[in-house]
């Protein structure tokens, strides 16, 4: 991990904070896969557009299996990071090709409307925007929709979470309980402000002036103590779907990950936390560099996996 920060600080990039959201979004997508594993093929790569509160949202399709070939797949609904400012359905290609091929499930990903030019609660709105149709409209795809879960990193696990909150909140209307939340180093919090966003705010990957950046793009201050930007500071954690959390040690979001894991687990949640020493965030999208990114997908897919297993008590 340290030999790849070094690499990063000897291309000498410029900070996201210190350019336009157009430019953050161009530098990010130029370097997105650098460090990913290479695009891994599968049976089934399909464009969607999903009805959104304001306009259709793009997504993307990714199954291990073709449509008609065996029973229906399972599917896990996927946010991407980026601060919510960043960040697309390319940026994150190869991460939700892994997680298909190595979970056997499908996996649709949403490009969610961004900020500055789609404030809070845009994201927020789409992501559940998005996990209403899927749930309605995962069996004209041939897919599974009683058997779905969500899912995210960075920001994208911010918006996985809020959306576990919301399918309890409206599981009459889906007519189904969310099989997992799979949250990946996912912000948790209001104001940047745990012990962690103090030991990690240079050097580490994200620093704490991208993160300013980010939040000033995407939300007020005056707004940020909303739980669908701080899932913590939600009023009921209760009855939610199964948790499963990868994190990251040096990461500036680690506390608010390892709270947001208690807090689950003291309302009675089932959680399971993996905590990959030695390595910062993002890292699970540097297959090419680190094992543990490889390690941690292999825990995204087998926790997928156990979430999807049929219900065998129930009879």
């Amino acid at each position: 991990m340290a030999a790849v920060l070094e690499r990063i600080h000897r291309a000498n990039r410029p900070s996201f904070a210190s350019l336009s959201p157009k430019q953050a979004r161009i530098a990010y997508l130029m370097g997105a896969e650098i460090l990913d594993l290479p695009r891994a093929p599968l049976a089934r790569i399909e464009n969607l557009r999903i009805p959104g509160p304001a306009q259709e949202l793009p997504a993307r399709l990714y199954a291990p299996t073709l449509r008609d070939d065996g029973a229906p797949l399972p599917v896990l609904l996927y946010f991407h990071g980026g601060g919510f400012v960043i960040g697309s359905l390319e940026t994150h290609d190869s991460l939700c090709r892994q997680l298909a091929l190595r979970s056997g499930a499908a996996v649709i990903a949403v490009d969610y409307r961004l900020a500055p030019e789609h404030p809070f609660p845009a994201a927020v709105d789409d992501a559940w925007a998005a996990l209403r149709w899927v749930a309605a409209e995962a069996a004209s795809l041939g897919l599974d929709g009683r058997r779905l879960a969500v899912g995210g990193d960075s920001a994208g696990g911010t918006l996985a979470a809020v959306t576990a909150l919301h399918a309890r909140d409206i599981r009459s209307e889906l007519g189904l309980d969310l099989a997992l939340q799979l949250l990946i180093t996912p912000g948790a919090t209001a104001h940047a402000d745990t012990d962690s966003h103090r030991r990690f705010a240079q050097g580490h990957l994200l620093d704490a002036d991208t993160i300013a950046w980010f939040f000033n793009q995407y939300i007020p201050t005056e707004r940020r103590d909303d739980w669908r930007f701080a899932p913590l500071l939600a009023q009921d954690h209760g009855d939610l779907a199964p948790a499963c959390l990868i994190l990251a040690e040096a990461d500036p979001l680690i506390d608010e990950g390892l709270a947001y894991a208690d807090l689950l687990r003291a309302n009675g949640n089932a959680v399971q936390l993996e905590l990959y020493r030695g390595v910062t965030h993002d890292f699970i999208k540097m297959g090419r560099s680190i094992p543990e990114a490889e390690l941690a997908l292999d825990a995204c897919a087998a926790a997928l996996q156990r979430a999807f297993q049929p219900d065998t008590t129930a009879a």
